[in-house]
């Protein structure tokens, strides 16, 4: 069996989940991890059975030529380490936030293309099983023609001085950090499951006065087929759930046949138009990972794209789409105006 030898960039708290998804591929040969602070390296290169640790990005790459890295660092040292990467021919994992806006994803993509490397965004939301699924239904035609989505937002770690610093504590300190850190995920559910957005209107605040950015919001989407959409979006607040960070929320689904509903045990519900509402069984994944193992499943996509030459849909490319809407919602909340994204140059 051809082994695709992974290198990974960054020890901190979301690699777990991502070193998991590796070593669970008999196709993957997790060669490397480096990090600037050895010792978390060494850690996480002790938990999962990783031979090698590396201070620094260059260094790894130039030592142990891996056919892809994972980037899992903040998005100020993604333009540097993609081209580091395209140097050598790499093909490159970038964790989201994509760059540090829309110009920076921009020149990212670019280095990359003009390398010709392969260049995947780890956008994990949309290979959960439970957006998998209603895909799945959708396509079946389960809906009918669909109206509109809803997603509500409410992990329920953001409240108090300490919100965050357990686990990311650099989301205090950024400026942009609802929609730009959390609500990208859901851009680009929205988008994989109701199609291109036209337009957009956002109310953001900051509802913690501790952090530096907003952490509650609204947005509304207006799609291309005619069809809404709503984030409804805090930080602060919880959800029914055992765990609230698996799903992050509860979502609507809404179509001319009935309503498909996420409740935050990741069961999803259908309630066919005029008749009760019964449970939609299908295989939430795993409970012991992020996301149901939205991870493993992003990774394996990414794999088979690499080694069997399958269709990629997180492409940096396709993801700038989702780079110019984040920047739409920041221009609507600012300029408080609806903002057409026919029009609009976020740069």
């Amino acid at each position: 069996m051809a082994k695709l030898r992974v290198a990974v960039a960054g020890a901190g708290y979301f690699t777990q989940f991502q070193l998991d998804g590796w070593k669970r591929m008999p196709e993957v040969d997790l060669a490397a991890i480096c990090n600037r602070d050895q010792a978390k390296a060494r850690a996480l290169a002790e938990r999962f059975g990783i031979a090698r640790v590396y201070g620094g990005v260059a260094e790894m790459i130039e030592r142990e030529r891996p056919g892809l890295l994972d980037i899992v660092t903040p998005p100020v040292t993604h333009r540097e380490y993609v081209e580091l990467a395209a140097r050598h021919g790499i093909a490159t994992i970038c964790q989201k936030p994509f760059g540090r806006g829309y110009a920076e994803a921009l020149e990212i993509e670019s280095i990359a293309r003009a390398a010709g490397i392969t260049l995947a965004v780890h956008e994990n939301f949309r290979f959960m099983p439970h957006f998998r699924e209603a895909r799945r239904l959708i396509d079946a035609g389960r809906l009918g023609a669909l109206h509109s989505i809803a997603f509500r937002l409410r992990p329920g770690d953001g409240q108090g001085p300490r919100a965050y610093l357990e686990r990311q504590p650099y989301f205090q300190g950024m400026e942009r950090f609802l929609v730009f850190e959390t609500a990208i995920h859901l851009i680009d559910t929205f988008r994989y499951l109701m199609g291109e957005v036209t337009a957009v209107t956002a109310r953001l605040r900051k509802v913690n006065p501790v952090i530096a950015g907003e952490d509650a919001g609204y947005i509304v989407f207006e799609f291309a087929s005619g069809a809404t959409g709503l984030f409804d979006g805090n930080r602060l607040n919880d959800h029914v759930a055992q765990n609230p960070r698996r799903t992050m929320g509860e979502c609507w689904l809404e179509g001319s046949a009935g309503v498909l509903r996420l409740d935050g045990e990741a069961r999803l519900w259908w309630k066919p138009h005029q008749q009760p509402e019964f449970e939609h069984p299908y295989d939430r994944g795993r409970d012991d990972t992020f996301g149901g193992g939205a991870c493993d499943a992003l990774q394996a996509h990414v794999v088979n794209h690499l080694l069997r030459k399958m269709p990629l849909e997180n492409s940096g490319r396709d993801y700038l789409a989702n780079m110019k809407l984040l920047e739409a919602v920041y221009a609507s909340h600012a300029e408080g105006r609806r903002i057409e994204l026919a029009g609009f140059d976020p740069e």
